[in-house]
């Protein structure tokens, strides 16, 4: 049975522990041998005073997670998630969409209007949320300059 619970800077290890073991591998191959950086990510994205973090346990485990803010817009508050996901080895058997639902509930309870995320387009994740009602920006694009 999945639960829905509201996580906390308490939960920074095993927030770290779930974020590694999806974020590291295909198709993302992100790098998080740099300890330090890591922390400084998860402490940017779940400790701060307008963070909202949600985690999605089966039978007392966390399988999955969603880090982002809350974002006071002209067009009502927003939930932005900057990372969201599911153990890899629990993808595919409706974990993702509970929770999608699951935070979609939660933060209408707060009183947020929309949910906003970026993501690349070339990854399965894009038709998930496609899958879940989610639509394309056509005028939001983004930009990035290395320096």
């Amino acid at each position: 049975m999945f639960e829905l619970k509201r996580l906390s800077p308490d939960d920074k290890e095993t927030i770290k522990d779930v974020f590694v073991s999806v974020f590291t591998k295909e198709p993302w191959n992100d790098d998080w041998s740099d300890k330090e950086q890591l922390d400084m990510y998860i402490n940017d994205l779940i400790g701060q005073g307008y963070s909202l973090t949600y985690g999605l346990y089966e039978d007392n485990e966390l399988i999955g997670i969603s880090m982002g803010y809350i974002k006071h817009w002209y067009s009502g508050t927003e939930y932005i998630i900057n990372e969201l996901c599911i153990k890899t080895d629990r993808q595919g058997a409706g974990a993702g969409t509970f929770f999608l639902a699951e935070i979609e509930e939660a933060i209408k309870q707060l009183g947020l209007k929309q949910i906003f995320l970026l993501m690349d387009s070339n990854v399965p994740a894009y038709d998930f949320y496609k899958k879940n009602c989610y639509v394309k920006e056509e005028t939001t694009v983004a930009l990035s300059k290395r320096i």
